[in-house]
């Protein structure tokens, strides 16, 4: 019934937002405009920006690209030189050159992916100005991304007046990242922060207090409660589809997520501006129907994903067959969460590309963590904030190539053909996550000095493979077994980092401007129709037989080899 409950908020908080970003990002006026216009227009004119000129695509994959490359060296200088920055009562010293690129890119492309510790290696300037600014801009940025996308699959902002083969408006990058980031993320992140300080989360600047333990008669006898702005960056981490926390074991921390309540409110923002993305989509591109159906796709897999899991994490953990009570698997979970509501967060925090954790992946049954990983690897069920739906819509693309050779036309979506080019380009993205993936996983299984795992066998293959596939997906989460801060995993996973976020946005913004450049199609009855039950069968089945196919061999060698591998043990125990 909670679970239930969470899904149902969700989705009707989401469905007025999406209506209010389709306001902000059309380009006509809205309420909103007498509030934070004058507050845009200042920002603008402190950096020299002229918001109003529209730009090609070209322009704007040039604009995010270096926004990127600028904010991620200030970031890595910051976190280098964190120990003589101010804020840092606690003295913390400085990162390694190594682990402070992989915080800086982690962060940057939106992963949030941790190989340290934040409440003992972050110093108050680093957690709160460091690292939440970044969890504000870098969503937005893939949100901006996911706009002119949008606006290629329309034709352009300047449609009507444009020659066919002319360069088309897709917005201004800037205006859209501004936007996003005071107009929407600002503002959610502030009422959820209040309501996680209502729950207990804690909110301050102060020195960690030192007290006394409970347990007397320890050679431990005092602790320091390492505090700060928690609740803050606790908001953007979820409703950014950030995930890295402000404690090292992230929102499993009683700290970080006191309570029943304050756990729902964290699950509900998980999945929020994704699910509201979806309607977004339907107004600025005025097709409804199309909006629909992928609400429809994307919920009937998260769907299935999250009773999987949870059926997975009712089931008792193999390994403790014939020594204790046969119950849900309670590895790695807290007690006052339950499996249920562990493996209902566990799933949509890899579906979302969030990548925050209120129980232990490496823990979970067999079956869970291949939702888990396959929600990543799919990647587009609700997906990231912007990335996401891009994702979903190189689906579509792929989908609707597929679908035009079986009916024998030319594949069109909203009347643009798809030729050529964009099925190159489209190829391309197709063996990108594979290529990547397993190229790292297998370099890295067959060194063991620098595998680092905690598990042999078959999960310790699955351990590595997550790590590589989180960081592509620009998750984050982890099978926390691994002893990944090193010289070796900080340096990987930044390659696969930025191949994970780059690519998978620059190449659909190509693939959008070649479209927006083309003669649209007058619809006809031999138009394919992207809104009826067919199609989004078809969709379905091109999502799963694509990652299936790619990924098979890895699904044996990791949960598949293993759910068997620990049936077989528990049946000899038996």
């Amino acid at each position: 019934m909670e679970i239930l409950l969470i899904l149902m908020l969700a989705l009707l908080l989401a469905w007025p937002l999406g209506a209010y970003m389709t306001g902000i990002f059309s380009g006509q006026k809205h309420w909103s405009d007498k509030v934070f216009a004058p507050i845009e227009h200042g920002i603008f004119k402190i950096l020299g920006i002229n918001a109003s000129r529209g730009m090609n695509w070209k322009s704007y994959g040039v604009a995010f690209l270096i926004s990127n490359l600028v904010l991620g060296m200030i970031a890595f200088l910051l976190l280098m030189f964190q120990h003589v920055l101010p804020m840092n009562p606690d003295s913390i010293g400085p990162l390694n050159w190594d682990l402070a690129l992989h915080t800086a890119v982690s962060f940057l492309t939106n992963t949030n992916q941790q190989h340290y510790s934040g409440q003992a290696q972050l110093s108050y300037f680093s957690q709160s100005v460091v690292i939440v600014t970044l969890q504000f801009v870098t969503p937005a940025m893939g949100l901006a991304v996911c706009l002119a996308v949008l606006r290629g699959l329309m034709g352009g902002l300047n449609a009507a007046n444009a020659a066919e083969g002319e360069e088309r408006n897709l917005g201004n990058y800037y205006q859209d990242t501004v936007r996003a980031v005071l107009r929407l993320m600002l503002p959610l992140a502030a009422v959820v922060a209040l309501l996680l300080a209502s729950q207990g989360v804690p909110s301050s600047y102060q020195a960690s207090p030192t007290v006394s333990v409970l347990e007397k008669g320890q050679s431990l006898t005092e602790q320091k409660i390492p505090l700060g702005p928690v609740a803050a960056m606790v908001a953007i981490k979820q409703l950014g589809t950030n995930g890295g926390g402000w404690y090292g074991p992230n929102s499993s921390n009683p700290l970080e997520n006191p309570t029943p309540v304050a756990n729902a409110i964290s699950t509900i923002a998980l999945v929020l501006i994704p699910i509201a993305i979806v309607f977004m989509a339907g107004g600025l591109l005025r097709q409804q129907g199309f909006a629909k159906m992928s609400l429809a796709v994307m919920g009937f897999l998260s769907l299935v994903f999250i009773s999987a899991a949870i059926y997975s994490e009712q089931q008792p953990n193999a390994a403790f067959a014939g020594l204790a009570q046969q119950t849900g698997n309670m590895e790695g979970k807290e007690v006052r969460f339950g499996t249920d509501l562990s493996a209902l967060w566990a799933t949509l925090t890899t579906q979302t590309s969030n990548g925050s954790v209120n129980a232990m992946h490496d823990s979970l049954n067999p079956v869970a963590g291949l939702v888990t990983r396959a929600g990543m690897l799919i990647n587009a069920i609700w997906g990231g904030i912007g990335c996401g739906f891009v994702n979903f819509i190189v689906y579509v693309w792929i989908a609707v190539f597929i679908a035009g050779l079986m009916i024998g036309r030319t594949p069109e979506i909203f009347g643009r053909k798809l030729e050529k080019t964009e099925i190159s380009w489209l190829g391309v993205l197709l063996v990108l996550p594979s290529a990547v993936i397993l190229t790292f996983t297998a370099i890295t299984v067959a060194i063991p000095a620098i595998t680092g795992n905690s598990n042999p066998g078959l999960h310790g293959i699955s351990q590595v493979f997550y790590e590589y596939t989180s960081a592509f997906a620009n998750n984050g989460s982890g099978f926390e077994g691994l002893s990944d801060n090193t010289p070796w995993w900080n340096i990987s996973c930044v390659i696969v980092l930025l191949l994970g976020r780059y690519l998978p946005l620059c190449i659909p913004l190509l693939i959008a401007g070649s479209l927006a450049k083309k003669r649209q199609v007058p619809k006809s009855s031999g138009t394919l129709p992207l809104h009826n039950l067919t199609f989004a069968v078809t969709l379905v089945t091109v999502i799963l037989i694509l990652n299936f196919l790619s990924f098979l061999p890895s699904m044996v060698l990791g949960p598949i080899g293993e759910a068997l591998e620990l049936t077989s043990v528990a049946g000899d125990l038996k």
